[in-house]
């Protein structure tokens, strides 16, 4: 892995693959580090004839953590909503994609397919939207339009999400019971649930970096966002949004409304898939996104 200076900050990458092949860049969701796109994964996507290129966002993993700024009141932020403010936050999403073809230009990479779960999804979105001549293609995993009108989330599955997480440094079982938490809360129920699987990751990401506050950092960058469907309509590139029907944070409606709101975007519903990407899924998606970007390899 390395460490790269663009768009004003450090940020964390690495890649799979020969540097001269078609670049893939894959964004990471929210309060994820680049290593949830594994590395099995990374390298089937590269075995394709890609060069899959992974990074840590801003406030995760091993790139430039915002920590001097302290999160503010929740009701700050909402009367800050409601009279058409930016409330007091470091950054925007708009800065996040920023970052992302800020990492391009540092690698030389003229355009690349983009790539992303979730948040990462909604990143790609401004990517393709504001930075047309640098997206080959659009793979939207697990994402939405921000259209507020979509179904909202399940109780379990929000209340999983901003339960706080113990720190790992002075309470490693109740960290790993809090990962598990998620985990089931996000899982679908077709690829099973592999507790051990979980433990694994959790302790890996934890023990690499833990900042949660850089988590809630860019769910208000995300918030402030809001509803992209407007910025959706300008994107060009050929476009693919992805979504499991048993999507239980961002159910698969927002998905197959991504899709409705850019120009000539397919959408693709995957039977039995949560909020998640789990091992036996892999293939699964690394065919379809190897697919619309147009594979080096047939």
């Amino acid at each position: 892995m390395a460490r790269i200076h663009a768009n004003g900050i450090e940020i964390e990458w690495d890649h799979f693959g020969a540097a001269g092949a078609p670049a893939i860049l894959l964004i990471a969701g929210l309060g994820t580090q680049m290593i949830r796109w594994a590395a099995p994964f990374c390298e089937s996507l590269a075995a394709r004839g890609f060069r899959v290129v992974r990074f840590d966002n801003r406030d995760a993993g091993l790139s430039t953590h915002f920590s001097e700024f302290a999160l503010p009141e929740m009701g700050e932020v909402l009367a800050a909503f409601a009279r058409g403010e930016r409330p007091k936050i470091p950054y925007l999403l708009g800065d996040m994609a920023r970052d992302a073809v800020g990492l391009l230009d540092a690698l030389g990479i003229d355009a690349a397919h983009v790539v992303g779960r979730s948040m990462g999804g909604m990143i790609g979105q401004l990517v393709a939207a504001e930075y047309p001549e640098r997206v080959l293609s659009l793979t939207s995993i697990m994402s939405t339009s921000g259209n507020p009108n979509l179904p909202q989330s399940a109780p379990e599955a929000m209340a999983a999400m901003r339960a706080p997480a113990p720190d790992p440094a002075t309470d490693e079982a109740g960290f790993l019971a809090h990962a598990l938490r998620v985990a089931r809360a996000n899982a679908g129920t077709r690829f099973g649930f592999d507790e051990d699987f979980i433990r694994a990751q959790a302790l890996t990401e934890a023990r690499r970096a833990f900042d949660p506050a850089g988590a809630g950092r860019q769910h208000l960058a995300v918030a402030f966002d809001g509803d992209r469907r407007e910025r959706l309509r300008r994107i060009v590139a050929p476009t693919l949004a992805i979504h499991g029907d048993e999507d239980r944070l961002l159910p698969w409606p927002a998905g197959e409304d991504t899709a409705a709101n850019i120009p000539g975007a397919a959408f693709t519903k995957i039977p039995g898939m949560g909020h998640e990407i789990p091992p036996g899924l892999y293939e699964q998606l690394v065919a379809l996104i190897a697919a619309h970007a147009g594979a080096p390899g047939g």
